[in-house]
């Protein structure tokens, strides 16, 4: 973790115990009871049992979705997979991670989850650590990034979607459930070729070697002090992928048009900003921070006009983790980049309003409290913005700063918090289904999990012929522990079904989500003021 004041990050605690007892009864409790709202969190160092107990739930889907030679496996239904990926290139390709209840590796998304693991690790590893489930975050993140490494061979040349032939239909329509369950087997039995798709400088694709690059950015950074070989080699491929990226734009679905009927990048300026954010951060070259604030930030920041966060838009994220740069290392900019990151700094404290239930801008919420943005894979956006939330209220309360204004109501970081508490624990069961949307966590939860590995017992082979495991009404063999389904409609209903993808589907990086947001309330704020 990164130093501040001149000393280990606990001085940063120091000063932010400093900060709440201002606003606590005392600071000699487990507990601080905040003045706004009777809100109670626990003090920096002191876990949050409900939270800790879930971040180790939730840590474990990616154990569930792994590919490869399996090492220290845990789940006792999960085998070896996908051995001989890469091997049509003479690459070693077969970690990485299943994308959700298929079999399929996708190189866009899958970056989006190491990216937003490292920054869980970079805020919030001392929480992690007090939960004892930072080494679990680690071996995630490490099991992404050696794929990722693998993946980009040479400097113009990125290998970024893994498939079966008999699993993903390029002709596929989403939500055309025939064509997704054509083959319904376990990874472990595939016996389907396995075709590779690459970008290149003739072939490009500015958004998935954009996000490549921000992961792996964002990691050098959690492992510059463990390991900094790994850190060094990380950070090389990130440099090198963001001048691929930059120099041959073109959006990855435009090359791949087959590809949007999976998942299709609006655009890949976003990713562009988002990367030369995080390589701001990792190597503390001013050049990238002058792309993102100078005609780059303007041209495709949409600055002022605030959006939602999610693997397909960085902007968000990229306003937020500028901010940081406002908050705590803006001394000794030019003007023209303190002028722009005051601009994102703006954008994202009207993210923050559109997120405060209370304020002129809310969003909408269900009945039941959540934010909803989309019907599919609903959960996705409430639990990105979430951590955008209680990222933005640890920056305020590390920082000193007292309040947020919304078309001129005032709130506090407790107010962020308070938002971000409410839709973790909409998730975790507090909802009008009284259903957990973690499998695993809590005593209710899905039991039908779209889900090929956990629908099939381990001792059956099936080959592409599976679908009576899928039809079947009886609850899933395996348990997927860890999986954040879809979500709730709008009406806060829900229907476990296994034929229900849009609801009951889990995804690799709804799981970097909601470790993150987890992970930033197993404590109160207790952010280091430098990444780096």
């Amino acid at each position: 973790m990164a130093h501040c004041c001149g000393c280990s990050v606990r001085c940063c605690c120091w000063l932010l115990v400093l900060t709440l007892a201002a606003l606590a009864v005392t600071a000699a409790v487990v507990f601080v009871r905040y003045k706004n709202g009777g809100q109670i969190f626990p003090l920096p160092g002191v876990p949050d049992r409900k939270y800790s107990e879930a971040l180790a739930v939730a840590l474990q889907f990616f154990q569930v979705q792994k590919s490869g030679k399996l090492v220290k496996n845990e789940i006792p239904w999960r085998g070896d997979s996908a051995l001989d990926d890469g091997k049509d290139a003479g690459l070693d390709l077969s970690k990485g991670m299943y994308d959700a209840g298929d079999h399929m590796k996708f190189g866009f998304t899958l970056a989006f989850t190491g990216t937003m693991l490292s920054w869980s690790v970079l805020e919030y590893g001392e929480a992690m650590r007090a939960a004892k489930q930072r080494d679990a975050a680690l071996d995630a993140l490490q099991w992404i990034m050696d794929f990722l490494i693998n993946a980009h061979p040479s400097d113009d040349v990125l290998y970024i979607q893994f498939h079966s032939e008999s699993d993903a239909l390029m002709n596929k329509k989403v939500g055309d459930p025939k064509a997704d369950h054509k083959c319904w087997e376990r990874p472990e039995t595939m016996a389907e070729k396995r075709p590779l798709m690459k970008i290149t400088a003739k072939a490009p694709g500015s958004d998935v070697a954009a996000e490549t690059a921000a992961a792996m950015a964002a990691a050098s950074l959690v492992y510059k002090p463990i390991n900094e070989t790994y850190s060094s080699t990380l950070l090389d491929h990130a440099e090198r992928l963001f001048a691929f990226a930059d120099k041959h734009r073109g959006a990855y679905t435009h090359t791949f048009p087959e590809l949007s009927a999976f998942y299709n990048s609006t655009t890949y300026q976003d990713e562009l900003l988002w990367a030369a954010t995080w390589l701001y951060h990792a190597t503390g070259n001013r050049s990238y921070l002058s792309y993102a604030t100078g005609k780059n930030g303007k041209d495709f920041g949409d600055l002022g006009n605030p959006r939602y966060f999610s693997w397909d838009d960085k902007r968000a994220g990229t306003q937020v983790l500028l901010s940081r740069v406002s908050f705590f290392a803006s001394k000794g900019l030019d003007d023209g980049q303190n002028k722009g990151l005051g601009m994102y700094k703006e954008t994202a404290e009207a993210v923050m309003c559109i997120l405060l239930p209370d304020s002129d801008t809310a969003a909408f919420r269900t009945d039941g409290g959540l934010l909803y943005v989309a019907e599919w894979n609903s959960l996705q956006h409430p639990v990105a913005s979430a951590f955008l939330a209680a990222v933005y209220s640890d920056y305020m309360m590390t920082s000193g700063k007292a309040e947020l204004s919304c078309s001129g109501k005032s709130f506090t970081p407790v107010d962020l918090r308070k938002f971000a508490k409410s839709q973790a624990d909409y998730v975790l069961g507090d909802n009008p289904m009284k259903l957990s949307y973690l499998v695993g966590y809590g005593d209710s939860y899905p039991e039908r999990v779209h889900h090929r590995g956990a629908s099939i017992p381990a001792d059956v082979n099936t080959g592409c012929d599976g679908q009576e495991w899928l039809k079947t009404s009886k609850p899933n063999p395996n348990v997927a522990m860890g999986a954040l389904v879809g979500g709730p409609f709008k009406n806060d209903s829900f229907i476990d079904d296994r034929e229900n993808v849009k609801q009951n589907e889990a995804t690799t990086y709804n799981s970097a989500l909601i470790v993150g947001l987890l992970s930033s309330l197993i404590s109160s704020s207790n952010v280091a003021q430098s990444l780096s």
